[in-house]
């Protein structure tokens, strides 16, 4: 049985004309042959009426508990569900529709960021046995009790490869608006192009780092199963990118495609702040490392120094951490208005030279580096954020991604 996951993003149902071509795109694998099950996101983006941050201003977040919040939130990607349902109804295909629920997912219980914990494709196996287009309502579960939970932001990715991992369907297209995933933020970087092949390792990272197009757990699902991701653009006809596994061929494949280019991609993560810890005393930043778990204060680009300990954190997290610091007498500078940008290739390890010719572009443009890290596969420089677009394009240049 030929079967794949088909995940439409909000942007790609917030029309009529949006889903007449989602519409359009499911029928074209209907009829190669294919049994489908379709993921859906909530319709459209905030202010648009069943968005999901539409539903979460209908009420104070702050006030309501998780559990109601998630039964609140699911109702943007169930409406998307139903509607679209009725596109393909009219056009006389058999479909049914479900909740996460429904689909057989089963979740922990942290409400309003769950983890998947379990399965049950039975439901959704039958109905493809029935010949029906199966369509379930992205971002979202039920614990063991039956109440509903969401997976957090951009959950209906995990939603879409959770299920294909479930069913062993041959592969996953993730539909959005972009025509694939792109050297840069084309929106600074007009010359920025598309990537037709990247390993999952090279997608994680940029998806990790700020890229918006799909999901980390979704990548990091899709490897463990080995199952084959492509990024599409609902509105074109363009072959996106196909993502798998470095193999043979998938190397080969590259060195054609790519010239062999150290850097895949570029992308940024902005609103970060750099943090600077003036001690040498283990004992307090170890208390002071406790404090921040405690506060669920996440901690990037961490360079510790025997008197000095220096690491960012989101812009979000800035008054708990002053509080923090400032109760615990310590002496610190914070950075504000920073900016982190990511270079990431899977053959950059070990190949002499490449932050070299990082510094060197960006002082060239007379750009600060604050501060740097790297892993085996990416390069990180946080700079302060007026000089994102200079940075970026410096460095795809540098780099030579436009060819």
């Amino acid at each position: 049985m030929k079967t794949i996951v088909q995940k439409f993003g909000g942007t790609s149902v917030s029309s009529k004309e949006g889903r007449n071509r989602v519409t359009n795109k499911i029928i074209e694998k209907y009829d190669e042959g294919y049994k489908i099950v379709v993921v859906v996101s909530a319709m459209g983006r905030k202010g648009d009426p069943y968005a999901t941050d539409t539903l979460i201003n209908m009420v104070n977040p702050g006030k309501l508990p998780g559990k109601e919040m998630d039964l609140l939130l699911s109702c943007g990607e169930i409406i998307s569900a139903v509607v679209l349902a009725s596109h393909l109804c009219e056009k006389g295909y058999k479909v049914a529709v479900l909740s996460g629920a429904q689909a057989g997912i089963i979740t922990d219980n942290n409400f309003g960021n769950a983890e998947i914990i379990e399965i049950n494709p039975t439901n959704v196996i039958n109905l493809l046995n029935e010949d029906k287009i199966v369509i379930v309502a992205g971002f979202q579960g039920a614990n063991k009790e039956g109440e509903i939970t969401t997976l957090g932001r951009g959950g209906s990715d995990i939603s879409a490869v959770a299920i294909a991992s479930a069913i062993k369907c041959n592969y996953v297209e993730i539909y959005t608006d972009v025509d694939g995933i792109m050297t840069a933020d084309p929106n600074i970087v007009p010359n920025a192009r598309v990537l037709k092949r990247m390993c999952y390792s090279e997608v994680y990272q940029l998806a990790e780092d700020g890229a918006k197009v799909i999901h980390p757990r979704a990548v990091e699902l899709a490897q463990q199963y080995n199952i084959p991701l492509i990024i599409k653009n609902t509105y074109s006809d363009s072959e996106g990118t196909s993502i798998e596994e470095t193999n043979g061929n998938f190397i080969n494949n590259r060195r054609e495609l790519f010239n062999d280019k150290i850097i895949t991609a570029i992308t940024y993560m902005k609103d970060r702040i750099q943090v600077k810890v003036n001690t040498d005393d283990e004992e307090k930043i170890d208390k002071l490392m406790n404090e921040l778990t405690l506060n669920k204060i996440s901690l990037d680009l961490i360079n510790f120094f025997v008197e000095q300990k220096i690491f960012t954190i989101d812009k979000e997290d800035k008054d708990k951490l002053v509080t923090i610091l400032d109760q615990g007498k310590f002496d610190y500078e914070i950075v504000e208005n920073c900016c982190k940008i990511s270079a990431i290739g899977y053959k950059m390890r070990g190949v002499p030279g490449v932050m070299a010719r990082i510094v060197k572009a960006l002082s060239k443009e007379g750009i600060q580096i604050l501060q740097t890290s790297d892993s085996h596969n990416t390069i990180w420089c946080l700079i302060k954020e007026p000089d994102l677009d200079k940075a970026l394009k410096a460095l795809h240049s540098e780099f030579k991604l436009d060819e």
